[in-house]
């Protein structure tokens, strides 16, 4: 496919990426990362080696590949910690702040019995403090006019209760100038350039009660549902601007000073459907119309048919339908949180979905206070 391709862009750091390398200026231009930029996230030792030699301050951590040498760590300590998965790691449930070091040791002796870490794994320090994460698109040119600062609301419930999933929305706002991008983005430019970096960028970071950054890790890839989210903000066509990342232009392609918000859409047994094997395919997903169509987000849904309601009749017709237990993303633009949660909101209660969908409908709450 490479060989009639204009652009490609992968979704992840993880495929193709030996291939991708070779293929560098020999035709179609590319929009992922190199092997030496995906260290910095899957290498967790790698990508906070790098924070320190660009002197921003990191907690604390340690790596350990057996759960002996880790339990025996905590107790030793005495100390909570924050655990989390190297590599790639599917199960997000893995990324545990612990409360003591009891349930941290009970945690990992859980986790061992259950063989749940297939790599190795961390124990970091834990910081008090706001959760707020800070990217930007970089290539060739530089960073992108257009800064993302963004929050994560990470567990399945409202309220921040249930298992970790990743992510169940995002508030993102698109600035052009950012103290955190400043301190924690910007210095590390010189070494994007020198991986030949192109591609979205974000570090995330706990910000302590003196204003001081933490930075916790690197994505060095698309960001999801960031990337579903970061569309509703762009200016123009969606694959052009990629273009113009890859070749070294700023087409300043966002809409600057606006606040979008994004909902994830899931039906059961997400996050857990791997696990339980449950049937997840073909059904429809009713209610997109022209008027909210350019925020609806498809992830996991294919084009199917299904029964719908025709002048009183009912008929098989195209429709999109489920592919998984992710099905989409509802965004919503303001110019403040309130705004555009309320827009997102308006698209997501505007769709219908047998089978017991569901989202959270707390997504930018917190950022009151």
């Amino acid at each position: 496919w490479w060989r009639w391709a204009d652009v490609i862009v992968t979704p992840d750091n993880v495929r193709y990426l030996q291939m991708l390398d070779s293929l560098r200026g020999k035709g179609p231009l590319i929009v992922a990362p190199t092997q030496a930029a995906a260290l910095l996230e899957t290498d967790r030792q790698a990508g906070q080696k790098l924070m320190k030699k660009r002197g921003l301050p990191v907690p604390e951590f340690r790596q350990f590949s057996d759960y002996d040498s880790a339990i025996s760590y905590v107790k030793r300590e005495g100390r909570a910690f924050v655990c989390k998965p190297c590599g790639d790691e599917e199960d997000k449930s893995l990324s545990y702040v612990a409360k003591s070091p009891a349930d941290l040791v009970f945690m990992l002796e859980r986790w061992k019995k259950q063989q749940r870490h297939k790599d190795a794994f961390i124990l970091q320090e834990k910081v008090s403090g706001v959760e707020m994460a800070v990217g930007g698109w970089f290539g060739p040119g530089g960073f992108l006019t257009g800064w993302h600062e963004n929050w994560e609301f990470k567990k399945l419930m409202a309220g921040e209760t249930g298992p970790a999933t990743g992510e169940m929305g995002t508030v993102v706002r698109a600035v052009k100038s950012s103290k955190l991008a400043a301190k924690v983005l910007k210095p590390f430019e010189e070494d994007l350039h020198r991986m030949e970096y192109t591609g979205y960028v974000d570090v995330n970071c706990i910000i302590d009660d003196d204003g001081t950054p933490w930075p916790l890790e690197f994505t060095m890839r698309p960001g999801w549902p960031t990337f579903n989210i970061q569309m509703a903000m762009l200016k123009g066509d969606p694959l052009e601007w990629l273009i113009d990342l890859a070749e070294g232009r700023d087409a300043r392609p966002f809409m600057l000073d606006s606040v979008a918000v994004g909902v994830v859409m899931a039906m059961p047994d997400f996050p857990y459907s791997r696990q339980t094997r449950k049937d997840t395919m073909g059904i429809p997903i009713y209610g997109i119309t022209p008027k909210i169509s350019s925020n609806v987000h498809p992830c996991e849904l294919q084009h199917g048919e299904a029964p719908h309601n025709v002048n009183g009749k009912v008929v098989n017709l195209p429709c999109l339908v489920t592919a998984g237990d992710y099905l989409l993303v509802a965004s919503g633009l303001g110019p403040t949180v309130s705004s555009a949660r309320r827009s997102a909101y308006r698209v997501m209660e505007s769709l219908e979905v047998p089978n017991s969908p569901f989202w959270r409908p707390d997504i930018g709450e917190r950022l009151r206070k």
